[in-house]
């Protein structure tokens, strides 16, 4: 720049580096630079809440200020602090507005990256210079580490980066370099994770906690964990292996008509990576095909759906919101991946009585278990009117199907004819051999296998 300038930067454009950045490259040597304490005092206020940008924002400053003493940048910090009000509405742009005041007032030009700030600025007649902040990378920094066959790699601080490839059930841990992963590596990943998510608009955050995130990019999730809530910084970035259709899967024609026909309260359950999520993404997509609306319940988002698919978060915070928006938009199948908490089975019990189709996905090391998840939270008589059908899974493949059924009979093995209840038959669905009964008996639910009975029966008859 030819002429003498006043530039006032706000936190968007220290945050991100591109303030340091314009400085390294001297394109700012004939300029005022003045920082307003607002600025300081949101990346104080942040960094004390032990988040990421505040830490980041103030280390930029420090370097900053170095820089200047050694090229001769001329810097300031001037201006009012923020009250504790207006630090508390900062995310409805009170530090903003501060910032642009203050700008106006120096008569000088305000720097940002945040389109926001530079398009409001612009209406007030503040002069503004808006610094584009993400520049679209042809390929992430993590996904080097990603093969055709991997799922997840693991990397830690200190620790040389692992992957787990093969197939479902055939893992193997690989490590991928001898050399440890410093912390500056792990960080430079997160802030490369967290930019392209914030401001490439390929991703969401699904998460974020001062030490904790969960960031979804396309088909990648990654977690992130720092000190103290892990012991070192943890990055774990996993994705889908493949994407199938209901065909892949081979499933008896018989089958596929129920769920065309009669399924509406499906369970699609098995161990960690048996291939529930890949399953319920090829559910869905045959659902549409079948001229159904269909939407989904993610946190994080993971199912790999088409557009015509509708992806739904917990609405502030809450599914419990995210089901009353369902209850007027009336979908005819709700995909609700990932059920963990006991608030889930009853959005997912209350949904299904409501006439609306529900799937729901529970991590579960046996069919039954997935089941008895609901025994303890629901009326037992309503279970069936809920669940009626359970697929589980085991290495990608669908390895048993129950149908579930209420009948008025005596519970097998009970002499007396007197004690006749409602009782819940798990059948085979390929076979229709009955292999479970639920049922009260007291006060207590019971669960039944007929199979180790009938295997009891036999030992006791043989005199073993």
């Amino acid at each position: 720049m030819s002429e003498f300038r006043k530039i006032v930067p706000d936190t968007s454009i220290i945050i991100n580096g591109k303030l340091l950045e314009l400085l390294e490259k001297e394109d700012l040597m004939n300029c005022e630079i003045i920082f307003p304490v607002a600025v300081i005092d949101e990346l104080q206020a942040q960094a004390s809440k032990g988040k990421e940008i505040g830490f980041r924002g103030l280390e930029q400053v420090k370097r900053i200020r170095e820089l200047a003493e050694r090229k001769g940048y001329v810097i300031r910090f001037a201006g009012e602090r923020p009250t504790l009000e207006d630090i508390k509405l900062a995310r409805s742009g009170r530090i903003d507005a501060i910032i642009r005041d203050f700008a106006k007032g120096e008569h000088a030009v305000l720097y940002t990256s945040d389109y926001v700030q530079a398009l409001v600025a612009e209406a007030e007649g503040v002069q503004v210079n808006y610094i584009e902040a993400y520049e679209k990378k042809p390929k992430l920094i993590f996904e080097d580490y990603f093969t055709a066959d991997t799922v997840s790699v693991h990397l830690k601080a200190n620790l040389s980066p692992l992957a787990k490839r093969g197939k479902p059930g055939r893992f193997i841990l690989v490590k991928l370099r001898e050399e440890p992963l410093t912390e500056e590596e792990l960080n430079n990943m997160i802030n490369e994770i967290l930019e392209t998510a914030r401001i490439g608009g390929e991703g969401s955050i699904e998460l974020l906690k001062s030490n904790a995130m969960v960031v979804q990019l396309g088909r990648y999730r990654a977690v992130i964990t720092k000190p103290p809530f892990s012991d070192s910084l943890e990055i774990t970035i996993s994705r889908p292996m493949t994407k199938l259709t209901l065909q892949d899967y081979k499933l008896s024609e018989r089958f596929v008509k129920r769920l065309m026909e009669r399924a509406e309260g499906i369970l699609i359950t098995g161990s960690h990576g048996s291939g529930k999520t890949t399953f319920a993404s090829s559910l869905a997509e045959f659902y549409v095909s079948q001229g159904k609306i269909v939407k989904t319940f993610e946190s994080p988002r993971d199912l790999q759906v088409g557009l015509e698919v509708t992806r739904y978060g917990p609405l502030e915070g809450d599914f419990e919101k995210t089901a009353e928006l369902m209850l007027l938009v009336r979908p005819d199948y709700i995909i609700f991946d990932e059920m963990k908490k006991l608030k889930d089975f009853q959005i997912f019990a209350d949904l299904r009585l409501a006439g609306i189709g529900m799937v729901g996905v529970i991590h579960s090391s046996d069919p039954i278990d997935a089941i008895e998840r609901f025994i303890n939270r629901l009326e037992l008589g309503s279970i069936p009117k809920i669940i009626d059908t359970v697929i589980f899974l085991k290495d990608g493949e669908v390895k048993k199907v129950y149908e579930l059924d209420l009948v008025l009979k005596v519970p097998t093995g009970m002499p007396s004819s007197n004690l006749v209840r409602s009782v819940i038959e798990v059948r085979d669905f390929e076979t229709g051999k009955l292999e479970y009964e639920i049922y009260t008996y007291g006060e207590r639910h019971i669960i039944v296998s007929l199979e180790k009975s009938s295997s009891n029966e036999e030992l006791e008859n043989t005199g073993t």
